[in-house]
């Protein structure tokens, strides 16, 4: 049995417990699926994330919103860690102005929840990890605000750490781009099975079409419309590959009444059939 520390009170949740051999197939069952997971690898795990597969090379966080499919493939040397908790002992979308992470660390439209951690950054989320493992076992009334703040100082960190790592840092880059690329990621993450095209996105910003496209362009981001259709196309796999939905119901879910036009946009993003990327998805590997 894995040793997992766990506090609950009311309807507020979180867990930790150390990742390794014993504890990989514990974390790749789907009794995490719904929490919001943060997960620190030290060097040489290979885990994979939705569609697309990491392997540490040094240090690293890995944050997931509920539902993202996470498999942790092969374990390094050295013991990580897994938190997980709901959405009601920490909500980051109402509490995104404490932290500034939605839209970075989660649900971002580079599909990137992957941040590096350097030996001085390694040293501090090691301090704070071992710091909320600490608090767990406390019988204190502080407890739970102290988890929750050592849980934000990681979301802070990190935030900042993945603005270096995946925007444009060349540039002298704006932070009313930064708030506009968050703004839209959101956006795009809450609409995309009603909201198909850059004008719909446009209109709930009050602003052209092509200014979208020039803020993006400026932090070396896709084109507004490869956003969206990756997005859709995600959910699209995740429904493939983990329900028993038809291509043609898939469709209907994300909004597109003409099924035959949704297969010719997976195709041109995937290059196979939803259908195809059924079977082969399900194919256990030779």
């Amino acid at each position: 049995m894995v040793e997992q520390h766990f506090f609950q009170n009311s309807l507020k949740t979180i867990g930790l417990f150390h990742v390794n051999e014993r504890s990989a197939d514990q974390i790749n069952a789907d009794a995490y699926k719904s929490y919001i997971k943060v997960l620190y690898l030290p060097e040489g795990y290979e885990v994979k994330v939705d569609f697309t597969q990491y392997k540490t090379t040094g240090p690293a966080l890995f944050f997931l919103a509920p539902n993202q499919f996470l498999q942790i493939e092969n374990c390094g040397p050295e013991t990580g860690c897994f938190v997980f908790y709901n959405q009601d002992f920490y909500c980051i979308h109402l509490h995104d102005l404490e932290v500034a992470c939605d839209g970075l660390l989660f649900n971002n439209v580079k599909n990137m929840p992957m941040v590096v951690l350097g030996n001085d950054d390694d040293v501090f989320v090691r301090y704070l990890l071992a710091q909320m493992e600490t608090e767990f076992g406390l019988d204190d009334t502080s407890r739970e605000e102290m988890i929750r703040t050592c849980l934000k100082q990681i979301f802070i960190k990190s935030a900042r750490l993945w603005k270096r790592q995946h925007l444009d840092t060349e540039r002298d880059t704006q932070d009313t781009d930064l708030d506009f690329f968050r703004k839209f990621t959101l956006l795009v993450d809450e609409h995309y099975k009603q909201k198909h095209s850059v004008a719909d996105y446009a209109d709930v910003l009050f602003i052209a079409p092509k200014t979208i496209t020039h803020k993006l362009r400026r932090l070396n981001l896709p084109q507004p419309n490869e956003i969206i259709k990756n997005r859709i196309v995600l959910e699209a796999k995740r429904l493939l590959a983990h329900s028993s939905m038809t291509a043609k119901e898939i469709a209907f879910e994300l909004g597109y009444e003409d099924p035959a036009y949704f297969s010719r946009i997976f195709v041109s993003k995937t290059g196979e059939s939803p259908s195809a990327f059924r079977t082969k998805f399900l194919s256990p590997v030779a």
